[in-house]
């Protein structure tokens, strides 16, 4: 969409042509067998979103195996085809339970959600605490790689580039190389868009790739992230209190503010330093950005 806007750079105005990119209400709806239920509606932007609609099922605990997905399609009816309506039936036999929806309601409202009830929700769909790994052994990332990730999805933000206005995830192997990009006008449709990419190529879980978000981390991208089996989680902007609790109650690496200057790192330290060091030590002659946590009650999207 072409939307007109004034520039104002200091104290000279001139007009300018600037893109704005829509978002729209999507709907999930699901088909177990011959019976079709409405899941949810979220604004996103669209593209992708048959992406969307699997990660959310997936992140949510309602499918947890692409083999159960039989077709994925925009819905069409008597009015003219918005793309704004998806389905995603399922193999007969497949288990949907519909109740699940309820129960992870809460778990995901950004009004007076419940720390301890929100962790235990969590748990109840299967989820476990990443294992620590063996000295020396498993996923490790150097501090030079995490402080480069922020610039790194920046410059793969295509839409972002033209509008400024829309939230980008990418997954990242450990040498910081970008595997997957989604960009969504909400971050956690975003995250979605691009663990619902990764479940559709059947490479879930993502046990070896970091997260990196371009804003900042809440519970929700916390859960999301878990739920696709992703250890490591790098916010450009801060974690909420409740994602830090989480974090470390689930054994993530949470790094939070992180830039070219450096990062603050939360929990999972192990995870952190180049192969075969401990801790996550490193000479540089950045300054640290300023420590900071966002409350729990921030949690909106």
């Amino acid at each position: 969409m072409e939307i007109r806007v004034t520039y104002h750079p200091g104290s000279l105005t001139r007009s300018i042509g600037s893109s704005s990119r829509s978002d729209s209400p999507r709907r999930v709806a699901t088909q177990p067998g011959t019976d079709t239920r409405s899941v949810a509606v979220t604004m996103r932007t669209p593209g992708d979103d048959f992406e969307l609609a699997v990660g959310f099922l997936y992140t949510e605990g309602l499918i947890d195996s692409p083999r159960q997905v039989s077709k994925i399609s925009y819905c069409s009816g008597d009015e003219p085809q918005e793309y704004n309506l998806v389905e995603v039936r399922l193999r007969s036999g497949a288990s949907f339970d519909p109740s699940q929806l309820n129960r992870n309601f809460y778990m995901t409202s950004s009004c007076g959600i419940c720390g301890k009830a929100s962790l235990d929700a969590v748990e109840n769909l299967g989820c476990e605490p990443f294992l620590p790994p063996p000295e020396g052994e498993g996923m490790r990332v150097s501090p030079a790689v995490i402080r480069e990730l922020p610039d790194r999805l920046r410059e793969s933000q295509p839409v972002f580039g033209r509008t400024g206005g829309l939230h980008a995830a990418g997954l990242f192997d450990v040498d910081g190389e970008l595997r997957v990009i989604r960009e969504d006008v909400g971050r956690h449709n975003a995250v979605d868009k691009l663990i619902g990419h990764e479940f559709l190529e059947r490479r879930t879980p993502l046990t070896d790739r970091i997260l990196c978000v371009s804003g900042r981390a809440s519970f929700e991208i916390l859960q999301k992230a878990v739920m696709g089996g992703i250890p490591f989680v790098v916010a450009v902007g801060a974690p909420s209190s409740l994602a830090v609790e989480f974090a470390r109650r689930f054994r993530m690496t949470l790094v939070g503010f992180a830039r070219a200057g450096g990062f603050n790192l939360y929990s999972g330290e192990e995870r952190v330093g180049a192969p075969g060091r401990t801790g996550a030590s490193e000479p540089t002659d950045a300054s640290p950005p300023t420590p900071g946590l966002t409350t729990p009650t921030s949690e909106a999207p």
